[in-house]
């Protein structure tokens, strides 16, 4: 594949805004399904400074609704990143050592080529008509971003959920490519429980008359709202609800400020009103057809697919590997964690105790942090 190097200043997709790099291949990229995509361009950010052998290098896999801006553009805390935490100078990956990469997902909304982009062959975007992808399609796209920008050798991966499944991947796909690989609160196929969640989401949006078969021109925002509501359920626990929420009431809030795209449906409870607000913000950066798309690649995900059984899968990463699971994870519970771990041939396990279930990857930093830097040591 040839491939040119864009360096844009305001990076836009349909929803949301990146602000990084972006990387053209115009000689087709095959996919898993059969189809080729004609063009692919890929967004993404880069901090620290490659070596002269190109084999410090730390590649950063981000989650469903995530994208490319993981860390910091300058001092600490400015436009932070959803990582900002994990990623800089003295943290986990430490940018006075390591040379870290984050690429916004193939399927993706925030720059590379997804269901909002525009396809070759109509001049219109994808939406529907864009090719189901699979997390393997993700992982050798972003091993042609890594190839042209002269990285040799991966020292790390990472990444939690999605992330962590294309960690998996990245592991048995490339063995010689990865020293060390770590996943956080991923599986290593998508569990029934799991996807059941997904097709609740997925109906959700499809049952908003806005979506009109993927064929809208403004966001079916019911419907994303409602999928991103059902989400952030499973993405927390129990004991994070009620330690935040409890069963306060709205009395003295003003609804007009809270109500949004349900505007005129009546909420009693902050909790409902938390959910409300989360909805609200997803539909105002991302994209429902980018939400089935990157769901339905979740669901498809399958390490053992095409290669025996989990196990016979897992035995090919011959990467050292730590496996991070958290305590209240109703996604992917730490058993997951730790028979990934037992599988993997040089496999260790280690565990972020949090109340805040799934999304602790996103907020206990200082534990992470402990984690990585022990075993990159």
């Amino acid at each position: 594949m040839s491939n040119e190097t864009v360096r844009s200043p305001d990076l836009r997709a349909t929803t949301g805004r990146i602000v990084g790099s972006l990387l053209s291949f115009e000689e087709g990229f095959p996919l898993d399904s059969g189809a080729t995509l004609p063009r692919l361009d890929i967004a993404y950010e880069t901090y620290g400074r490659l070596n002269n052998d190109g084999t410090n290098a730390i590649l950063v896999c981000h989650a469903l609704t995530g994208n490319a801006h993981a860390g910091s553009e300058g001092p600490a805390g400015v436009n932070a990143g959803w990582w900002d935490g994990i990623i800089g100078k003295g943290k986990g990956l430490d940018t006075d050592r390591y040379f870290v990469v984050c690429s916004n997902l193939l399927g993706s909304c925030y720059g590379t080529t997804g269901p909002t982009s525009i396809n070759p062959a109509t001049g219109e975007r994808y939406r529907t008509e864009f090719p189901q992808v699979t997390v393997r399609d993700m992982v050798r796209a972003q091993k042609c971003l890594l190839d042209a920008l002269g990285v040799r050798q991966l020292t790390t991966i990472i990444g939690g959920s999605l992330g962590g499944m294309q960690v998996l991947e990245w592991g048995i796909l490339y063995p010689d490519f990865v020293r060390t690989i770590i996943p956080i609160a991923t599986a290593a196929r998508h569990s029934a429980w799991c996807i059941g969640i997904s097709e609740t989401q997925r109906l959700a949006i499809m049952s908003d008359p806005a979506w009109d078969h993927g064929n809208y021109t403004e966001q079916p925002a019911r419907g994303l709202a409602l999928a991103r509501m059902i989400a952030m359920i499973s993405y927390r626990s129990r004991p994070s609800f009620e330690a935040k929420f409890g069963r306060k009431t709205t009395a003295d809030e003003n609804p007009g400020k809270i109500l949004n795209v349900f505007d005129g449906l009546p909420y009693s409870y902050h909790m409902e009103s938390y959910l409300r607000y989360q909805g609200q913000k997803l539909v105002e950066r991302f994209d429902a057809n980018t939400y089935l798309c990157l769901t339905r690649a979740m669901d498809l995900h399958d390490v053992s697919g095409g290669r025996g059984s989990v196990k016979d899968a897992l035995s090919g990463i011959a990467a050292k590997a730590l496996c991070i699971g958290i305590t209240s994870d109703v996604l992917y519970p730490t058993e997951e964690q730790q028979q990934l771990s037992s599988a993997l041939p040089h496999g260790q396990y280690a565990e972020i105790q949090s109340l805040h279930g799934h999304d602790a990857f996103l907020i206990e930093f200082e534990a992470l942090n402990g984690m990585i830097h022990r075993f990159l040591e």
